[in-house]
């Protein structure tokens, strides 16, 4: 009935594509509640989430430290338009974690980050064109809303309604992990390139990550033709290490976008970079960037609550025993089919297919059909996750060894289900 009723009024009924089940069909749920690493819907249906919002419940749901931290900032004004001291301590504490980050501005979304960061590089370099790549996904940015056409070279064509041919043709999308392409790219046309924008390790087309040599040849290739490299860290960004994918791989990028784990589960967006950069942005410089929330004081008091209590736990190194424990379970349940499970940290996807996955063709090859069956089926069993094959999974210090042991009991089920024709049961009460 919520789902009638919401398609009267919004269109698809969601307020984001995905949440409408397009990609593995039947209808979406509501949530009425939710608390650790479990969501409790409008119907009372109590499941295991692995989505986390889409990244940012790194400690679950609702911890109490995010929810006080709220409480308290709530009760001295939910917005002010003003500058407060927590912008300045978010500030300090990102520009402390992120290696590269000198300066940062807050943004109230990932596509506002990503956004922000392509108009400065444009800005600072004088250039127009942008390197992208297919799988990497920026946000709903007009000129970042482009895939490659019928050649890895080729200048991008919209793909979205609404989106001017002339703009995204200054965007040029070349496949992930093919070096030579870049390569040729900057070879044609360097002298015209803004900027090269990715995701380090793209988490939009399920999660696959760069080869060795990939991420430094970007950056030299950057450095050589005097072009700015932007990291889209919405996603891994204080989630897969304190400093993002940059602090684990040792690529330091010019600028940086940043979202999700730091604003607590409230709508936030940061980018920032090197000084010199950042100091081109209005008032200081000629590049224009404005918002009339950024810097939201609830959305600071939670991220920041929320990071100290990851510092304060040790949350990263517990994450990354998490994941390897989850890991582990799932190749013992996946062995022998033609799977192919990816992880970094407490990220992760498994790809119904059981060739090698490295860039979004590859990715492209999962059985989706396969993929739909298993969703649904670990759905009925009382497990959420993605509803498609092209979103990574997230854990969160929330999850216990016993949740994931009943995650993998219902795995497995749905996985015979799916590949030895087995009938899959509801796995509730006693059989759980």
């Amino acid at each position: 009935m919520l789902f009638a009723a919401a398609r009267k009024l919004i269109p698809g009924g969601v307020n984001s594509p995905v949440r409408a089940f397009r990609s593995v069909g039947g209808e979406p749920f509501f949530v009425d509640s939710a608390k650790g690493c479990r969501i409790r819907d409008v119907d009372g249906r109590e499941l295991i989430d692995y989505v986390g919002t889409w990244g940012p419940a790194i400690l679950g749901h609702a911890p109490d430290v995010v929810v006080e931290a709220v409480r308290e900032a709530a009760g001295r004004g939910t917005s002010f338009g003003i500058p407060n001291p927590l912008e300045v301590e978010m500030a300090e504490t990102i520009c402390r974690m992120v290696p590269s980050v000198e300066k940062v501005r807050m943004v109230n979304s990932g596509t506002e980050a990503t956004m922000s960061c392509v108009r400065l590089a444009r800005g600072f370099t004088g250039r127009d064109r942008i390197v992208k790549f297919e799988g990497c996904y920026h946000g709903h940015v007009d000129s970042l809303l482009v895939k490659a056409g019928s050649g890895a070279l080729t200048h991008g064509q919209p793909d979205s309604a609404g989106v001017p041919a002339a703009l995204a043709e200054l965007t040029i999308t070349v496949p992930f992990n093919d070096p030579d392409a870049v390569r040729a790219v900057f070879q044609r046309e360097g002298g015209g390139i803004a900027a090269i924008i990715l995701e380090p390790a793209p988490a939009n087309a399920g999660l696959y990550l760069p080869e060795p040599g990939f991420l430094e040849g970007l950056r030299e290739i950057c450095s050589a033709y005097g072009s700015l490299l932007i990291f889209d860290e919405v996603m891994t960004g204080f989630r897969v290490a304190p400093g993002g994918y940059q602090e684990l791989c040792g690529v330091m990028p010019d600028l940086t976008a940043m979202g999700k784990v730091i604003g607590g589960g409230l709508p936030v967006g940061a980018f920032g970079g090197r000084a010199d950069v950042m100091d081109d942005l209005s008032p200081d410089g000629p590049v224009y960037q404005a918002g009339t929330l950024s810097g939201n004081p609830l959305a600071m008091a939670a991220g920041l609550a929320q990071l100290r209590e990851m510092e304060r736990v040790n949350g990263w190194a517990r994450l990354e025993e998490a994941g390897a424990d989850f890991e582990a379970r799932v190749r013992a349940a996946i062995a022998g089919r033609p799977l192919n499970f990816r992880r970094i940290g407490s990220m992760f996807c498994l790809y119904f297919t059981e060739a090698p996955v490295r860039n979004l063709a590859e990715a492209q090859r999962s059985d989706r059909e396969a993929f739909n069956r298993y969703f649904h089926a670990c759905l009925e069993g009382g497990v959420y996750f993605a509803p498609s094959q092209f979103e990574a999974g997230f854990l969160s210090l929330a999850h216990g060894p016993d949740d994931v042991a009943e995650t993998a009991e219902v795995a497995g089920a749905a996985l015979d289900a799916v590949f030895g024709g087995a009938d899959f049961t509801t796995l509730r009460g006693e059989n759980r």
